[in-house]
């Protein structure tokens, strides 16, 4: 074995990707001394992307105060990358579920103002690129608050401006981006999005996540019918039916908001992480890409980070091996082309336990000894 690549998601609530990579590599030098072993930090465009490209490009963190989802202030961070051209943002870290206590939760009042607050500090700084992941949002306002943070204004009937917030959806009559930022429509954005949802319908943005964003029955009708209203006025506006787009309600519309006012494009989390990384160059002549997350099942093979390196991988005949706390349907994995999928843990353990930071580097490192020790052994006997 002369390289390795370790390109792992983070297990979540456990261990970092890097400290996924930190364990395999024990493995790995402890059998093959001479090996080279790259270590990137992967991501699937939800939480920890932002420390995934800073880490891997050489980026640094940038704290900005915004008005979170309720228009209270809080400390978002994102990152700006070497180039200083390019931005890294997690729209949950100014417009997240996780910032508003379970009793405030409402999405008729919840807001992306503060994502749209992001973008503008970057702008600032002279980024023309941006990378965002929409996962985890407290929003279903069509990207709107974003939109008013730089400049647009969304008037009802009398042409007055309106609030923030999906209650406004429904009374939006007009658009008005004459005040827009140049440099923002100049800008270009790949958005994280692993969903297919529209932003209306059975499928939509309210049906399907509304509720666990606060929304009861009355509101999640509200904003449907809102949503229904505001992808009419877009299409009058901008000639685009953003319903007709695969993703674009997701993160409560955002989505079809970005495609309808900005330079955007929607991408897979874990592909836009893989192509910012420039993986396919960066993988070549190696003899073996180890890659997992903390469950491995039937979900992996739906374009989470494991499968996405898998199929990098592939187009260069690279083996690559899959480990996870946990997993299931192992025979599917295989279909799909991992030549081995394998559990970690040594023993029936309390998830606390098998949570527990420790004791999951030390099952790491354990496996992958015993699965290196294997390959040494035929690699030196020539079976």
């Amino acid at each position: 074995m002369k390289k390795i690549v370790v390109a792992a998601d983070s297990f979540k609530g456990s261990v970092s990707s890097l400290e996924v990579a930190g364990a395999a590599e024990l493995a790995i030098l402890k059998n093959f001394p001479d090996c080279r072993i790259l270590k990137i930090p992967m991501a699937d465009g939800g939480e920890g992307t932002v420390d995934a490209l800073i880490t891997a490009l050489a980026g640094t963190k940038i704290s900005c105060m915004v008005k979170g989802p309720l228009g209270e202030p809080v400390n978002a961070v994102y990152g700006l990358l070497a180039d200083e051209k390019t931005a890294v943002i997690e729209m949950a870290s100014a417009c997240g579920l996780t910032l508003v206590p379970q009793s405030d939760r409402n999405p008729l009042r919840s807001s992306t103002y503060g994502l749209g607050e992001l973008i503008k500090d970057a702008l600032a700084r002279g980024c023309q690129n941006f990378l965002i992941g929409i996962g985890g949002s407290a929003t279903n306002d069509g990207g709107t608050g974003m939109l008013q943070a730089l400049g647009f204004k969304f008037l009802d009937k009398e042409g007055q401006a309106l609030p923030l917030g999906g209650q406004i959806l429904g009374a939006i009559q007009a658009i008005d981006h004459s005040k827009a930022i140049p440099e923002f429509l100049a800008a270009t954005f790949t958005i994280a999005c692993d969903v297919d949802n529209p932003c209306t319908g059975p499928r939509g943005a309210a049906h399907v996540y509304a509720r666990q964003k606060g929304a009861d029955d009355q509101a999640i009708h509200t904003l449907e019918e809102g949503m229904k209203n505001f992808v009419e006025v877009v299409k009058l506006t901008k000639g685009i039916d953003v319903n007709q787009i695969a993703g674009s309600g997701a993160a409560g519309g955002l989505g079809g908001g970005f495609l309808a006012f900005a330079n955007a494009e929607l991408k897979p989390g874990a592909q836009m992480i893989l192509d910012a990384l420039n993986f396919q160059n960066t993988i070549e002549d190696a003899d073996l890409v180890i890659t997992g997350e903390g469950k491995l099942d039937q979900q992996t093979s739906m374009g989470k980070a494991p499968v996405t390196i898998l199929k990098a991988a592939q187009q260069r005949n690279i083996p690559v091996i899959a480990i996870g706390g946990c997993t299931e349907d192992v025979q599917l994995l295989n279909d799909l082309g991992f030549l081995a999928v394998l559990p970690i843990t040594p023993y029936p353990v309390s998830m606390q336990r098998a949570m527990e930071k420790e004791f999951t580097i030390a099952n790491i490192t354990r496996t992958l000894d015993q699965l290196f020790r294997l390959l040494k052994n035929f690699k030196t006997t020539g079976a």
